[in-house]
Formats: C-alpha cells, sequence, structure tokens
C-alpha cells in the first residue's frame, strides 16, 4: 500500500480577522497575541519548508485566541478568555468561517486519500514554549503519538533514530510536552480512520525557532523518513 503525506499547521500566524479586532485592542489581550498563547512561534516557516514534501498540506494563520482550531467543538478551551464571552451567534460565525472550513477540508482530502488505496501520514506542525509556568522543558523535538497504534510507534521510532544520527546531540522525547492521546485534530480524525492513518504531531522547541539549520536537518529527517515508507 502506498503512502500519502498530509502535513498541516494548526497555529501558524497570530492574525484576527478585522470583524473581532476590537476585542484584541487592550494591552493584556496584544500580549497574548504575541506570546505563545497566540501562536506557535517557528511552525509556519518550517511548515512552509516541509510542504514540498506534501502531497496534501494546509495552514491556519488565524490566532488560536480567535478559536483553538487543534481543540474539539465540546473543549471548555475551544475558545480563549477574549472569545468566551461572545454571544452565541458570534461564535457560531467563528466556527462556521474559521475553524469548520480547515478542519473539513483536511479530512476530506484524507479520506480521498484512503478511498483511494493509499496509507495516510499525517504530520501535525507545532511548536513549545521553552519554559512554561517557570518550568523549564528539557527536550528539542516532541513526537506525540498514540502508543496503541502500531504504525504511529513505527513512524516516531524511525524518524527518532534518523535524528539521532544526523544530530546525535538533539534532545528528542515521545509524548512530551504533551500526550499525544490529549484532545487535538488527529486524535479526532484517528476516530473518524480507525485504519490507514497515522497521526503524529510534531512539536519544536522554540528555542529553534527559525533556526535554518535546523530546519535544514529535520527536512532531511522528513524526506528520509518518506524514502523508508515508499
Amino acid at each position: 500500500m502506498s503512502v500519502r503525506w498530509v502535513i498541516t499547521c494548526e497555529h501558524g500566524g497570530n492574525a484576527i480577522p478585522g470583524a473581532f479586532a476590537s476585542i484584541f485592542y487592550d494591552a493584556e489581550a496584544q500580549h497574548a497575541l504575541n506570546s505563545h498563547r497566540g501562536w506557535d512561534p517557528g511552525a509556519l516557516e518550517l511548515f512552509k519548508i516541509l510542504e514540498p514534501l506534501a502531497d496534501y498540506s494546509n495552514a491556519v494563520t488565524v490566532s488560536r485566541l480567535l478559536v483553538e482550531l487543534n481543540r474539539s467543538l465540546h473543549h471548555p478551551k475551544l475558545f480563549s478568555k477574549f472569545t468566551k464571552g461572545l454571544q452565541e451567534q458570534e461564535r457560531a460565525l467563528i466556527i462556521d468561517k474559521y475553524y469548520t472550513p480547515y478542519r473539513k477540508n483536511v479530512e476530506a482530502a484524507i479520506k480521498q486519500f484512503i478511498g483511494d488505496g493509499h496509507q495516510v501520514y499525517h504530520l501535525s506542525i507545532h511548536s513549545f514554549t521553552p519554559v512554561l509556568e517557570g518550568q523549564v522543558r528539557n527536550a528539542d523535538i516532541g513526537l506525540l503519538y498514540d502508543p496503541s497504534r502500531l504504525q504511529e510507534r513505527e513512524l516516531c521510532n524511525h524518524w527518532k533514530n534518523i535524528f539521532l544520527r544526523l544530530i546525535p546531540e538533539v534532545r528528542i522525547r515521545f509524548n512530551y510536552p504533551y500526550k499525544g492521546t490529549a484532545d487535538g485534530f488527529t486524535t479526532y480524525l484517528r476516530k473518524q480512520f480507525p485504519a490507514d492513518y497515522a497521526g503524529i504531531e510534531f512539536e519544536l522547541n522554540q528555542e529553534w525557532a527559525n533556526d535554518q539549520q535546523a530546519y535544514n536537518i529535520i527536512y532531511s529527517s522528513v524526506k528520509e523518513l518518506k524514502q523508508l515508507n515508499e
């Protein structure tokens, strides 16, 4: 079975559409937008470097503080403190215009690939702040997956081995700084596609953000990972 590669980026920017700009005028909101709370610094740039390796790619630059695209509709943090107080009609508009189209487009592409008889490997590109609430994150790269899914385990093990050969000093951890089974887009997609889908969230320490040499190594690692699975 041939493999089709899907690469996405759910937190690529901190843009706020004009219709909702007034919610984010104050200093607190501006500070949040420009911090890791508003987006994943470096993730979009890495996504663009990896994009030529994808059979399907999609990225979002609207801030997660408007709506969190990497959360399910039922999740309490779907809307941030700045938008959860909006009227129900306004929240529904945000979901209809920014959340649903993105998620449905990615899901439709995966469904088409699987329907055509392909295995789908999905890399969801993220970054994480080096320090959170005073706690230092002791990793350079995190690979988030579901340990109960053999394809995801094998994919992450191969990827880690490639990294350790390309850059032996890299600190790479599985299911860190978050669990791969926590609520997220890949978690949702696993339920929609129990077979023939493997979803990995790639988490890059923001100390590496916009490090061209690091990005080149990551590109090489994904290219080699693809070759192993052809």
